[in-house]
C-alpha cells in the first residue's frame, strides 16, 4: 500500500513518498512555483509522480494553530486536497502538520546540512514526517 505525502504551501509543495508495504515515508520532490494561486503545473506534475511511483491514497498536511483552530492555510490545505483528489480520484485524507517544518528544520541541522542549504530539503522533509505520522498511525491501528 503505497502512499504520497504532500506538504502544501504558499510557492512549494514537499513531496513524500512511502515504500510499497507503506511502513516507511521518505522525500522526494520540491515542487516549486511562481505565483501561489498558479496550481495548474503543480497538480500535473502530482500526477506525474503517481504514474512513476502508483499510489493508493493521498495524505496532505493540515497546517491547525497550536489551540486545534484552523485559519487561512488550513481551508487552503483543504481546498488544494480536494483538488488533487478530483483530478487524481484518488482517496486524500488531512493530517494534522503542526510543527513539521521545525522538526525538519532540527533534522537537517542534525545531520549537519548548512542553513543555507536546508531551505533546499525543508519542504520535501516536512511532506515525510507528515507521510510517517500517518502511517505509523495506521500500522498501529491493524496492529491493534
Amino acid at each position: 500500500m503505497r502512499v504520497m505525502g504532500l506538504d502544501y504551501g504558499t510557492k512549494t509543495v514537499g513531496v513524500a513518498i512511502s515504500d510499497e508495504e507503506g511502513i516507511i515515508a521518505q522525500p522526494l520532490v520540491t515542487i516549486e512555483r511562481k505565483h501561489a494561486d498558479k496550481l495548474r503545473q503543480t497538480y500535473a506534475q502530482i500526477e506525474s509522480i503517481l504514474t512513476e511511483y502508483p499510489c493508493e491514497r493521498i495524505v496532505v498536511g493540515l497546517p491547525k494553530n497550536m489551540n486545534s483552530t484552523e485559519g487561512e492555510r488550513a481551508e487552503a490545505s483543504r481546498l488544494f486536497a480536494e483538488n488533487v483528489e478530483r483530478r487524481t480520484g484518488l482517496t486524500v485524507e488531512l493530517e494534522d502538520e503542526r510543527l513539521t517544518t521545525m522538526e525538519a528544520d532540527r533534522i537537517l541541522a542534525a545531520s549537519d546540512v548548512i542553513k543555507s542549504k536546508r531551505k533546499t530539503y525543508i519542504d520535501k522533509m516536512a511532506a515525510a514526517i507528515i507521510l510517517q505520522s500517518y502511517l505509523d498511525r495506521e500500522n498501529n491501528k491493524r496492529n491493534l
